[in-house]
């Protein structure tokens, strides 16, 4: 009996990105729900462990607290789009766009899942991604990945694979912030698998 008649096709099906509906809600509370999404860009992938909310023109520590910009008119479009930015000159920082006017969610921290070869070429012998400038060096993600819409393409975030116990505390690195520096806008996770 020829093979052919009985060959079944077998279909790998990579993780669906979050809808955009899930970016169309308030800033805190998509912070909150995205600890134990999953982070992917092309092959690499890993489980998010750490957000920070960013509140928009009312909150001094928000890029779009000064208002529209070039670099941050990203913020003021629509949910789900990604906004990557430069600190201390050497560190992109990746966040994703929310529902209201200039906010958005910075990712902090991820747990690697998958691409962890080519994580530790990009970092060495340091940690791969326990912080914004980490994680974005070991993804290989920079500014000209700003503006990208994160609900379709290889880069995205896909629903949730651990239900984790979530801490929250103020922001990191917001100092010179005067109004909202001391209020519990970041999301810290715990990981329980092993």
């Amino acid at each position: 009996m020829p093979c052919g008649k009985f060959l079944v096709q077998y279909v790998v099906s990579l993780p669906k990105p979050l809808l955009r509906s899930f970016y169309q809600r308030d800033t805190l509370q998509v912070a909150r729900s995205l600890i134990g999404c999953v982070l992917h860009y092309g092959a690499l992938s890993g489980v998010i462990t750490e957000t920070e909310g960013y509140l928009g023109p009312n909150d001094d520590a928000a890029h779009s607290a000064k208002g529209r910009t070039p670099r941050t008119e990203v913020l003021f479009g629509p949910a789900g789009y990604s906004y990557v930015y430069l600190i201390y000159g050497m560190w992109n920082c990746l966040n994703v766009v929310t529902e209201g006017e200039g906010e958005a969610v910075l990712i902090r921290a991820v747990e690697p899942l998958s691409g962890v070869d080519l994580m530790r070429e990009r970092r060495g012998r340091h940690p791969l991604a326990d912080g914004p400038g980490k994680l974005c060096q070991a993804f290989g993600i920079t500014r000209t990945d700003s503006g990208r819409d994160i609900t379709c393409g290889d880069l995205y975030i896909s629903e949730r694979i651990e239900d984790m116990p979530i801490e929250a505390t103020p922001r990191i690195g917001i100092d010179y912030a005067t109004r909202c520096k001391d209020e519990l806008w970041r999301f810290v996770g715990q990981p329980t698998r092993k």
